[in-house]
C-alpha cells in the first residue's frame, strides 16, 4: 500500500481486499442480558457471506466468552477475579462457537475455533503453528474464529485485549485489511455524544491523534476507543490498512467501506514480519541497557548493536533470544535478537571491538535483526 493513497482509494482497496480479518466486539454479540445474542450474530454473518460469496476470505476475531459465560452461571456484573474470569470464559466460549457455527451452517459453512495465547504468539515456532492453522483452515472452506484463550491466560500471558490479538492476526497471516468493529461508528476527537464531537474519517500518522481524547473500555469489553486506535496502528505499522467503525453498520463497511475511519499504513515506517513480531509480538528473555551514544545510533536504524554501548546485560538468555533494549533513562528503545549467551555477553560490556576476542567481534545485535519504536507516529 502506497502512502499517497487518497482516503477514497483507501477505502476502495479495503472493500475489495481479498484476505480480510473482522474483529466483533463484546457488545455486537451479546444481549442486555448477557447471553450470546443469536440475532446479532446472525446479522453479522449475513454480512460477511455476502463479502465471502464476493471472493473474500474472512478471519474472524470474536470478543465475547467471559460476558458469554455470565448469565449461564448467575453473574450480573463482569467478574474481577482471575479465576471466575476463566470459568466465565470456559463457559462462554462453548455458548459462542455454538452460536457462530450455528449461524454459518445456515450458509453451509463450517467454523474452526483457534484460542491463542500471548504465548502462542510470543515463541516464532507457535506463532507459525496458528499462522499455518488459521491458513489450511482457510483452504478447507473453514471460518477461523479466533478468540484469546481467557480461560488459560494469566496477567503474564495476555494479549491485552482482542483489539490487540487481531492487529497481530491481520500480520501474523499477511492478511489484506482489518475491520475493528464495535458499537462507536468511527473515531471522533472527544466523547461521541458530545456536543461537538467531530467524526475523524481518516489517521495517517500519529499527527492526526494530536487533539483526540479516546476512553477506556465500557461495562462489558476491555478495550475502549484508545485501545482500538492503537490497535489500528499497530496493524497499520505491520502493513495492514484498518477500517474502524460500528458493528451496526457492517453490510455498508464490508460492501464499500464508506463508513468509518480508516487508517493508512506508511511504507517508509513498516516493519517486515520478523521485526514486527519482535517488537510486537516476542517473548523478551532479557534487558540489554545503553548509553546515550548507543541509543542514537540503533535509533537512526541500519546501525547494529556493539557491545561498547551496552553498560548492562539482565536475564538469563542465550544466544537466539529476543531482549528488550533500553536507553540510560530505563526509556524503551526496541527489541532485537541478540547474538551471544548473557555469561559471555557480561565480559563484553563496554568493550571496543578491537579489546574483543576474535569470536567476540561480531554485534551483539546484527541491524538486520534489530527492531526500534522510534518511529512508531
Amino acid at each position: 500500500m502506497a502512502s499517497s493513497l487518497t482516503q477514497d482509494e483507501l477505502r476502495a482497496h479495503i472493500a475489495g481486499a481479498r484476505k480480510i480479518v473482522v474483529k466483533i466486539g463484546t457488545s455486537s454479540l451479546v444481549d442486555a442480558s448477557f447471553a450470546v445474542s443469536p440475532a446479532k450474530i446472525d446479522a453479522i454473518v449475513d454480512a460477511l457471506e455476502v463479502r465471502m460469496a464476493a471472493g473474500s476470505d474472512v478471519i474472524v476475531v470474536s470478543s465475547g466468552a467471559i460476558a458469554a459465560g455470565m448469565a449461564p452461571l448467575g453473574l450480573t456484573a463482569r467478574p474481577n477475579d482471575l479465576a471466575t474470569k476463566q470459568a466465565a470464559a470456559a463457559v462462554g466460549q462453548m455458548h459462542l462457537a455454538q452460536a457462530w457455527g450455528a449461524s454459518f451452517a445456515r450458509y453451509g459453512r463450517t467454523i474452526g475455533q483457534v484460542l491463542l495465547t500471548q504465548a502462542d504468539a510470543g515463541r516464532r515456532d507457535r506463532a507459525r503453528n496458528a499462522q499455518r492453522t488459521i491458513d489450511r483452515l482457510r483452504q478447507m472452506g473453514a471460518v477461523p474464529i479466533v478468540n484469546e484463550n481467557d480461560t488459560v491466560a494469566t496477567s503474564e500471558m495476555r494479549f491485552g485485549d482482542n483489539d490487540r490479538l487481531s492487529a497481530i492476526v491481520s500480520t501474523l497471516i499477511a492478511a489484506d485489511a482489518l475491520y475493528l468493529l464495535s458499537d462507536v461508528d468511527g473515531l471522533y476527537d472527544r466523547n461521541p455524544d458530545s456536543p461537538g464531537a467531530h467524526l475523524i474519517t481518516e489517521v495517517r500518522s500519529g499527527h492526526d491523534l494530536a487533539r483526540v481524547a479516546a476512553g477506556d473500555g465500557g461495562a462489558l469489553g476491555t478495550g475502549g476507543m484508545a485501545a482500538k486506535v492503537s490497535a489500528a496502528r499497530l496493524a497499520a505499522r505491520g502493513g495492514v490498512p484498518v477500517l474502524l467503525t460500528s458493528a451496526a453498520v457492517i453490510g455498508g463497511a464490508l460492501a464499500d467501506a464508506q463508513v468509518g475511519t480508516v487508517f493508512h499504513t506508511r511504507p517508509e515506517s513498516r516493519l517486515s514480519a520478523w521485526k514486527f513480531w519482535a517488537l510486537y509480538a516476542a517473548d523478551a528473555e532479557g534487558v540489554l541497557r545503553l548509553d546515550a551514544g548507543a541509543v542514537e545510533a540503533v535509533t537512526r536504524g541500519g546501525t547494529s548493536l556493539l557491545a561498547v554501548g551496552i553498560t548492562e546485560a539482565e536475564g538469563d538468555f542465550h544466544r537466539g533470544d529476543i531482549v528488550e533494549i533500553l536507553g540510560p533513562g530505563g526509556e524503551a528503545i526496541g527489541r532485537g535478537e541478540v547474538a551471544y549467551d548473557a555469561g559471555e555477553l557480561q565480559f563484553m560490556l563496554g568493550k571496543q571491538t578491537s579489546e574483543l576476542e576474535l569470536s567476540q567481534r561480531r554485534p551483539v545485535i546484527h541491524a538486520d535483526y534489530l527492531s526500534n519504536y522510534a518511529s512508531r507516529l
